[in-house]
């Protein structure tokens, strides 16, 4: 007869055996949860699989405040969330570098020169280069910054510090090469 409680007290205590009960018990059920989740299968199957290294490793930090199935479904949604944000965050990179590319070009074609520094503010996060343009092109205070992207003096000043630092290593190495 399957114990649930008793299988979880002997898997935080170290028996493999008993966790990998645990696991197969509840693979079908979780791998149908991110199935309706994430609609695609093969995604499904890599966030269940994930999820079950994730409790394999976290098992001793289960606390039994919940059912087991809870805890894992806990994890699976942590790990489907941060996998949509890596690849919003991935799709944002792709858009930026075809963008410039596609300036590049046409900057290049109406004759115009495309510099080294623009070339290495093109790499720049959005975050970084928006400070730095504002404030080494257009020529804006720092305060004036802060208050345009609505974040802090100190935001703007590490963003800018960050994005000099970032022109100068870029800047350098195009030179050495």
């Amino acid at each position: 007869m399957y114990d649930e409680s008793k299988l979880v007290k002997q898997a935080i205590r170290g028996d493999s055996r008993a966790l990998s009960e645990l696991l197969r018990e509840h693979y079908s059920f979780l791998y149908q949860y991110l199935l309706k989740v994430t609609m695609n299968k093969s995604r499904a199957e890599d966030i269940t699989q994930d999820t079950m290294l994730k409790a394999i490793e976290k098992i001793t930090a289960f606390q039994g405040k919940s059912k087991f199935s809870t805890w894992l479904i806990a994890i699976a949604s942590r790990l489907v969330i941060d996998r949509v944000r890596r690849s919003e965050v991935e799709q944002h990179w792709l858009k930026e570098e075809q963008s410039l590319r596609a300036i590049r070009f046409e900057t290049l074609q109406s004759g115009d020169e495309w510099s080294d520094a623009l070339q290495a503010l093109g790499q720049l996060s959005s975050d970084i280069r928006i400070p730095v343009l504002l404030k080494y092109y257009y020529g804006y205070g720092q305060d004036e910054i802060a208050s345009m992207l609505d974040i802090p003096v100190g935001t703007v000043k590490s963003r800018l510090h960050n994005g000099l630092m970032k022109l100068r290593k870029e800047l350098t190495e195009h030179e050495e090469a």
